[in-house]
Formats: C-alpha cells, structure tokens, sequence
C-alpha cells in the first residue's frame, strides 16, 4: 500500500509538500523523505511525536536515544510507518533540528494501491519555498489556570506525607 501525506510547515504562510511513500517503511526512512523535500541536510537531531486530533503532543519517538543510561525510548529505525500513522490515527507532529524547532504538521490523506514502475517515495506536490530561518514559537501556559487562586484541597493532590 501507498500512504499520501501531507507535510505542513507550522508557519503563517503556506509551506507544505504532498509525497506518497511506502506503508512498510521506517519512520527513520520518512524523517529521510522529509528532509529532502524540504531541503535539508538531514544531519539535525529530530523527532515524531504522535498525537491526538487536536495536535496535542504526546509520545516522543526519537531519530537517537539520547538518554544517559538507555531507556526503553522507541525510535524512529525500530518502528514502521504503517503501526504509527493509520486512519484511525491519521496526525503526527515532526520536529526537525532541535536548536531551530522547524516544526511540522503531518497528515494521512489516502492509502491507494502502489502502482507498478513508479519510484517510491515520491513528492506529489510542493508548494511555498521555506523560510531562511524557522518560525518562531511562543511558549505559553494554559491560560485557564489562575496561579494567583488558593488550593482549597491538599488532600486532592496525591502528596505522599513524608515528601520532603
């Protein structure tokens, strides 16, 4: 099978590129895939991170283990495509390059046949040129939580009594 996804710049102005690409490969070989559509070198610390409908972030799925001691992180080489980006969970967010934090927004938009003789991965459509530098990201909390109003109940929080 061949996914199409759709791969957005998180920016103002419209960056993205449509690529088709095999189901069974890595997510290290499509972190590949994006990287040359988008004109990088691809020598930048990156990570997938899945997430729910909304965009909200959840787990982390690293091109490396960076980890003092190894963890039981799952990364990109261990991990194919097809088990991370289905239609039932068809979003994931990409980040490329630590220290800049371009920022991507991918999305499954069909799962077609392969067709015989085409080569794979491919991009379909590439549209707006990227920017010199990554956009930049405001960092704020949740706008909802008045730090300045009183806790009513401790008990509620889940403190083990001899914490300190």
């Amino acid at each position: 099978m061949i996914y199409k996804i759709r791969i957005i710049l998180d920016t103002q102005e419209d960056i993205f590129r449509d690529i088709e690409i095999e189901h069974h490969v890595t997510l290290e070989d499509f972190h590949n895939t994006i990287t040359q559509a988008f004109g990088f070198l691809g020598n930048e610390m990156a990570s997938f991170y899945t997430c729910d409908e909304l965009w909200n972030q959840d787990e982390e799925i690293p091109l490396f283990d960076t980890s003092e001691n190894g963890s039981n992180v799952r990364l990109m080489n261990e991990i194919l495509l097809e088990n991370i980006l289905t239609e039932q969970t068809p979003k994931l967010i990409y980040v490329y390059d630590f220290l800049s934090m371009w920022t991507f927004f991918v999305e499954l938009a069909d799962v077609v046949e392969k067709e015989d003789g085409r080569p794979y991965p491919n991009v379909l459509f590439s549209f707006g040129e990227l920017p010199e530098a990554p956009p930049e990201k405001k960092f704020e909390s949740d706008p909802s939580f008045d730090f300045d109003e009183p806790l009513e109940n401790y008990d509620d929080m889940d403190f083990d009594e001899n914490w300190n």
